[in-house]
């Protein structure tokens, strides 16, 4: 089974954000399904997928900022 370019990306980015974090695989899939980061990466997965894995990181703690408040 072949996984698409936006489910490739999508696993990319949590295991960038996770290292970049410190965090257990567990940790960041549930940060990621709390704050609804899977659809969000995936809506942007064009312009996303053409940064580099320090944008993706900072760009995400943006979007959990911007949800918590």
């Amino acid at each position: 089974m072949n996984m698409s370019r936006e489910g490739d990306f999508l696993i990319y980015c949590i295991e960038q954000y996770k290292d970049a974090k410190s965090m257990t695989g567990r940790q960041a899939a549930e940060l990621f399904t709390h704050y609804q980061i899977w659809d969000y990466v995936y809506s942007c997965f064009e312009a996303l997928h053409t940064t580099g894995p320090n944008y993706i990181v900072e760009d995400i703690d943006r979007y959990i900022e911007s949800r918590q408040h």
